[in-house]
């Protein structure tokens, strides 16, 4: 490669048109915290470099149909700064705010964790757990897409030439729901999830669980929604039976690989522990919302 060449555009039609120019050798600078490091390791020599920092929509938190809209390149720590979103989605933002060192924070954006593809990225069980949409620009116009169906394996996406996500819908919620998201990692801070598990539900003035979601990180190529997990908490007041079959049904869903930090074995069954866990918080969440 001869030159890189860099562009931070001032609209989403800008920005579209420049990646669609750059065809397969453009990458979308958001936060950088993922990139950076690939340029610098020589993982990817992009030709074009597009900044869409500048892009009003990508970069604004607003409330939107009892939810929120939350723009691709709003930061970690510009998320837990959020007052009414943390109340709202508790683990979305916990999950966020894991990413990385307190400088990272100022930098690390939920759309780059997303687009980087990595199945033990944090943000995306979380996501998943809440049923989030993301607005997906293009040379087509613009089409709102499920979370769930944006990775298609590790360093993949189903994104096509010239797209790139603008923001995220975070849905309304009724009354008495909460959600939560845990990883495990071999140290304390600044690692990347071993296991990752997102939990959001709903329950009833009797206590109840009247709609759930689970999804799962780190234990297969894409983040997984676990439906039958979801399933075994519906009905039920989350007592040691429901728990119990919550386990069983996360573990049996996980699909992960041995590696240095973690074997199939260890991978699955603290799949079902932090599913049990998440879903806890998640309820005692609920009951107090």
């Amino acid at each position: 490669m001869d030159y890189m060449r860099f562009e931070a555009p001032s609209s989403v039609d800008a920005a579209v048109a420049l990646l669609a120019e750059g065809g397969g050798g453009a990458r979308v600078l958001a936060g950088g915290t993922d990139l950076l490091v690939q340029l610098r390791s020589g993982m990817v020599e992009p030709s074009l470099v597009v900044d869409i920092k500048r892009l009003p929509e990508v970069r604004e938190i607003a409330a939107e149909d009892g939810g929120f809209r939350v723009g691709a390149a709003v930061s970690g720590a510009e998320l837990g700064e959020h007052a009414e979103l943390k109340a709202l989605w508790p683990g979305v933002v916990e999950s966020a705010e894991l990413i990385g060192s307190t400088q990272i924070q100022g930098r690390a954006s939920m759309g780059g964790n997303l687009c980087n593809a990595s199945p033990a990225a944090d943000t995306v069980p979380a996501l998943i757990a809440a049923r989030a949409t993301c607005t997906v620009a293009g040379p087509r116009g613009r089409r709102e897409v499920a979370v769930e169906d944006i990775c298609t394996g590790p360093g993949r996406t189903s994104l096509a030439p010239g797209e790139f996500v603008v923001s995220f819908h975070l849905p309304a919620r009724p009354a008495h729901s909460g959600d939560a998201y845990l990883r495990f990692i071999p140290r304390t801070e600044m690692d990347i999830a071993v296991v990752g598990v997102g939990v959001s539900l709903t329950l009833d003035l009797q206590g109840a669980c009247t709609q759930a979601e689970v999804s799962l990180g780190a234990v297969a190529p894409t983040a997984l929604r676990v439906r039958e997990a979801a399933e075994a908490l519906v009905g039920t007041r989350l007592d040691d039976a429901a728990m119990e079959a919550l386990a069983r049904a996360a573990a049996a869903a996980c699909r992960p690989i041995d590696d240095k930090r973690g074997t199939v074995a260890f991978r699955t069954r603290v799949a079902g522990v932090l599913a049990q866990r998440a879903a806890r918080i998640a309820a005692d969440r609920a009951r107090s919302n």
